[in-house]
């Protein structure tokens, strides 16, 4: 059986410095929130039910044929990175330090053979067994964001806001401005990997 390998894509690389590039259409399971991903104490946070669905999709999907006849063109996969959107609920720039004004679609890349009626089966089977309506939450989309600019970020999520800037005014330089949303895509696990070696691109959709 054929392996999809995402992390080949060159859609999962960039450099230490601003470049403009252009991202094809892909097919992502998506959850929409808002507000801060970190634990309030007040039980589990919108942020984490996303990551329940998303995973628990993305998982199912992975493995499908472990347990079940496979839809046609099924093919196993790498795990893509996980990904979010972010803007706000003001208007303004997206600001990495006003976690209050956040809203966000957190997605993860599937493949291609994905159907809006096999994503359906999946979410059906996965709140029958966990006995959970959070993977309603999860949704299916193609998402185009053609041309934009990105750079890559290692370090802490809280130290992002320079190079966010640093890109901005790149793409201002080159006579483009910002449209749309604030777009990162993670890569290692923030529960594992040291702070000062996560490292996550910063990608924003601009127009000349």
């Amino acid at each position: 059986m054929r392996v999809i390998d995402f992390k080949k894509d060159a859609t999962y690389k960039a450099k230490p410095s601003p470049e403009i590039i252009d991202v094809p259409k892909m097919l992502f399971v998506m959850v929409d929130g808002e507000g801060a991903p970190e634990t309030t104490g007040k039980g589990e946070t919108e942020f984490q039910q996303a990551m329940q669905a998303l995973f628990g999709v993305v998982y199912t999907i992975k493995f499908w044929d472990k347990k079940h006849s496979t839809p046609p063109g099924y093919a196993k996969f790498t795990m893509a990175p996980l990904e979010g959107l972010w803007w706000t609920k003001s208007g303004k720039m997206f600001d990495s330090k006003n976690p209050d004004d956040w809203k966000w679609t957190v997605m993860i890349r599937l493949p291609e053979f994905v159907t809006p009626k096999y994503f359906k089966e999946v979410v059906d089977e996965l709140i029958a067994k966990k006995q959970s309506q959070v993977y309603k939450k999860a949704r299916l989309q193609e998402f185009t964001e053609g041309t934009c600019v990105q750079i890559m970020h290692i370090g802490p999520y809280d130290q992002e806001q320079p190079n966010i800037e640093r890109m901005h005014a790149y793409a201002k330089e080159q006579g483009y401005e910002a449209v749309g949303k604030h777009h990162e895509l993670y890569f290692g696990d923030p529960r594992r990997t040291a702070p000062e070696k996560l490292r996550t691109i910063l990608r924003h959709p601009v127009k000349k």
